[in-house]
C-alpha cells in the first residue's frame, strides 16, 4: 500500500481527498508539519481559496521550502486547485503574490467575455489543447473526460510546450491540468469527479 501525505494548511476539501485516495488503496496520513512534508514521498496539495492567502499561510506555517524541496527532488506531487496555482511565479489576485515558482508562469483572473461565466464552475469536458498532442502518462487518461471545476483564477505557463490539457470556455482554452516530470496538477477538482478522478487519483499512485 502506498502511503500518501495530504498537506493540511487550513484551505481544501480534505475529507473528500482522503476518501478518494483510500478508495484507491492509499494510506493517507493528513498533516500540516513542515517535518512531515519533508519526509513524504508522495505529497497531494489541496485547496480552495486565494493565491496570496495561500502562500502567506505555507509561508508562516514552514511549508513553502519543504513542498518546494519535495517538487525539486523528484518525489510524486499532486496539485489540486491551489495545489496548482501556486507552483507558478506569481498570482494576482488582490494584488501580486509571490509563488513556489516551480514553473514559469502566472495565475490570472478568468477574462470576462461573452459566454465565459466567472466563475468558471460546473462540469467540463477535459481535450488536448489545439494543435498540441499530449504526451504525459498522468494527462492521457484525462482526455475525453467529464471533470468539476469552480474557480475564477487560471494559470498561464511561459513555456508554451509545458504539457496540458484543457477545457474550452466562452472561446477560450483554460489550462485543465499540467504534467511535467514528478509533477501531476489540476484545476478541477478530482474529489469532486466521480470515476473520472478516481482516475485521476490512481494514476498519481501509480507514480514511483
Amino acid at each position: 500500500m502506498i502511503r500518501v501525505t495530504v498537506l493540511d494548511h487550513g484551505a481544501g476539501n480534505l475529507r473528500s481527498v482522503h476518501r478518494s485516495l483510500a478508495a484507491v488503496g492509499a494510506e493517507v496520513t493528513m498533516s500540516a508539519d513542515p517535518q512531515v512534508i519533508a519526509e513524504a514521498t508522495h505529497l497531494v496539495v489541496p485547496g480552495q481559496g486565494a493565491f496570496g492567502d495561500c502562500m502567506t499561510r505555507l509561508d508562516r506555517q514552514g511549508l513553502a521550502n519543504p513542498i518546494h524541496s519535495h517538487i525539486v527532488s523528484g518525489k510524486p506531487y499532486l496539485g489540486i486547485c491551489l495545489g496548482l496555482q501556486i507552483l507558478f511565479e506569481t498570482g494576482s489576485e488582490g494584488g501580486l503574490h509571490q509563488g513556489l515558482g516551480v514553473l514559469g508562469g502566472t495565475c490570472e483572473r478568468i477574462p470576462q467575455r461573452a459566454g465565459a461565466k466567472v466563475p468558471h464552475m460546473g462540469w467540463s469536458q477535459v481535450n488536448g489543447p489545439v494543435g498540441s498532442e499530449v504526451q504525459h502518462a498522468g494527462l492521457v487518461p484525462m482526455l475525453g473526460h467529464w471533470f468539476y471545476f469552480v474557480h475564477s483564477y487560471q494559470v498561464i505557463p511561459k513555456n508554451q510546450a509545458l504539457d496540458r490539457v484543457v477545457v474550452h470556455h466562452g472561446g477560450m482554452e483554460i489550462v485543465a491540468a499540467i504534467a511535467k516530470d514528478n509533477v501531476l496538477a489540476c484545476q478541477f477538482h478530482p474529489e469532486k469527479s466521480h470515476i473520472a478522478g478516481l482516475s485521476v487519483m490512481r494514476r498519481f499512485l501509480e507514480t514511483s
